[in-house]
């Protein structure tokens, strides 16, 4: 089957691989995109899990504004080099990255920041809730770990479905951007403001 000039811009306009990744990639699969994007995915995933360890002591600062000001954000996003750090590609990323902070509202980056008491609550409230529906025995501990799931999905930034493509998550969205920046890449901390909140510590 011929690859066309268009099937490889739009496979690395979603991945962000590379050009002959992305002919190799539709080749492999007969020309099947759906096929070349979860290979170049996968692909993707190792490559960003091969540079997990290394330092990350450049990065970049996003200041982000949404709503008209109602909302306001801050992230930093570090990556390997400052030649990477001032790149256009990255600083998308990092913007993207500050955009889905903004709309998605998360509270943690990932599950192993949620406190272990925040953890314990959220299971104790999800059986509370399976007792109260009368659920059986044999079933609650499912229902729980189900709810506790779907917590984890709403407040971690990783695990947060990525607000311009509900096929992948931000941890995936992450991962792609290793792979093409070349670099480790880590969303170190965020800050996120809404008009009218009150301070925590009020």
């Amino acid at each position: 089957m011929e690859i066309t000039t268009q099937q490889i811009k739009d496979l690395r306009a979603e991945t962000g691989a590379g050009i002959l990744d992305c002919r190799k990639a539709l080749q492999d699969a007969d020309g099947d995109f759906d096929q070349a994007l979860a290979e170049l995915r996968e692909k993707g995933l190792a490559t960003a899990l091969k540079r997990a360890d290394r330092e990350t002591s450049e990065g970049y600062i996003e200041l982000y504004s949404h709503g008209d000001g109602r909302v306001g954000v801050m992230v930093e996003v570090n990556c390997e080099t400052d030649f990477v750090a001032r790149s256009e590609s990255f600083r998308n990323f990092v913007h993207e990255i500050a955009l889905q902070i903004a709309a998605g509202a998360p509270e943690y980056i990932s599950p192993e920041d949620v406190p272990e008491p925040v953890l314990e609550d959220e299971r104790e409230k999800a059986r509370q809730y399976a007792l109260a529906e009368g659920k059986p025995e044999n079933v609650i501990e499912r229902i729980v770990e189900g709810r506790l799931k779907k917590y984890l999905d709403d407040v971690c930034l990783l695990r947060q479905v990525y607000v311009r493509d509900d096929e992948m998550v931000i941890e995936q969205l992450l991962m792609q951007n290793i792979a093409s920046l070349g670099e480790n890449v880590v969303i170190q901390r965020f800050e996120r403001w809404e008009l009218g909140e009150t301070s925590s510590t009020e």
